[in-house]
């Protein structure tokens, strides 16, 4: 990575996250003089922070994009998400006692990576409630999908993490609904789409659930419920 100039430009940038998104226009002037906060241009396939090291730095990537990767029980190198600039990440982690980093982030593509210390953005949203009301926010959504993909993750068999899915995507007590297309749900659960297609098939032989288009009926919950 190289140290560049923050720039009236990434400033810009830096205003459209939803952190700091219409921002009252004094705070805005704050942000520069209070924060303590690098700049970096990133090359693409450049490792930007790695698997369980520690999260000391709010990060926003103000340009670009990065790969989100974690290695699962198995050892194998599993693909979570693609981040898509502008947009802080890793905030969940920024203030938690163990503030270890899940997953491994790489830049796909040449990017820019804003990064705020700790102390600094601790100091900064303690005195300003709306963006400390801003920072939970953020926080909370960000958490409850990460949680999610890493719990699935966490499962070794391909049925525990189905079963796991349905259960996250549940509209009534029985039935769940299937937000991704086949080939998006193996890309999701981190395996290939026959041995999806598969192990879908063998448990609707077995009777465990039913589908019909995108709506899965959850037949045998007591069953299903083993295997998470």
């Amino acid at each position: 990575m190289v140290k560049v100039e923050f720039t009236d430009e990434y400033q810009k940038i830096l205003w459209q996250i939803s952190l700091f998104k219409d921002m009252d226009v004094s705070l805005q002037r704050r942000l520069p003089l209070e924060l303590e906060l690098s700049v970096y241009e990133v090359a693409r396939k450049e490792v930007v922070l790695k698997q369980d090291t520690y999260c000391n730095h709010l990060y926003v990537l103000l340009k670009g994009e990065l790969e989100v990767n974690i290695v699962d029980v198995a050892g194998n190198l599993v693909k979570v998400e693609d981040i898509r600039a502008p947009r802080a990440f890793a905030t969940p982690h920024l203030f938690g006692d163990k503030n270890l980093l899940p997953a491994t982030f790489t830049a796909s593509e040449d990017s820019v990576l804003l990064m705020a210390t700790r102390t600094s953005v601790f100091k900064l949203i303690s005195s300003v409630p709306d963006l400390l009301h801003r920072f939970l926010c953020v926080t909370g959504n960000c958490n409850k999908c990460t949680v999610t993909r890493l719990r699935i993750l966490s499962y070794k068999m391909l049925r525990s993490r189905l079963v796991y899915y349905f259960m996250e995507h549940k509209t009534s007590p029985n039935t769940a609904i299937l937000e991704h297309n086949q080939v998006q749900l193996a890309e999701y659960l981190g395996v290939t789409r026959p041995a999806l297609s598969k192990e879908i098939n063998k448990m609707m032989k077995e009777g465990l659930i039913s589908i019909n288009k995108k709506v899965v009926t959850l037949e045998d919950m007591a069953a299903l419920k083993e295997y998470i």
